[in-house]
């Protein structure tokens, strides 16, 4: 099965690591410190030009990579349910 993020992005289930709530997980400098530094390694991809409200961090290969998206993490949560 596959995870439709948002903008013809769809990630494989059983790849994704986690879901997270952009509002809540960026309030650590720890997550802003592994966001930027993911960013500097070309992982980081956005599912549209829009704000995130969450993102996705997914195994795709030997490679871990984040996808931002427009949807709500409970609202991810909910398409994988």
């Amino acid at each position: 099965m596959f995870l439709h993020v948002g903008n013809n992005k769809n990630i494989r289930e059983r790849d994704i690591i986690g879901i997270f709530d952009m509002d809540n997980a960026t309030v650590s400098t720890v997550t802003r410190k592994f966001l930027s530094e993911a960013q500097k390694k070309n992982t980081v991809e956005s599912a549209n030009n829009e704000i995130p409200k969450s993102f996705v961090i997914y195994r795709e290969g030997d490679k871990i990579n984040i996808c931002f998206s427009q949807l709500s993490s409970a609202a991810l949560y909910g398409r994988l349910s």
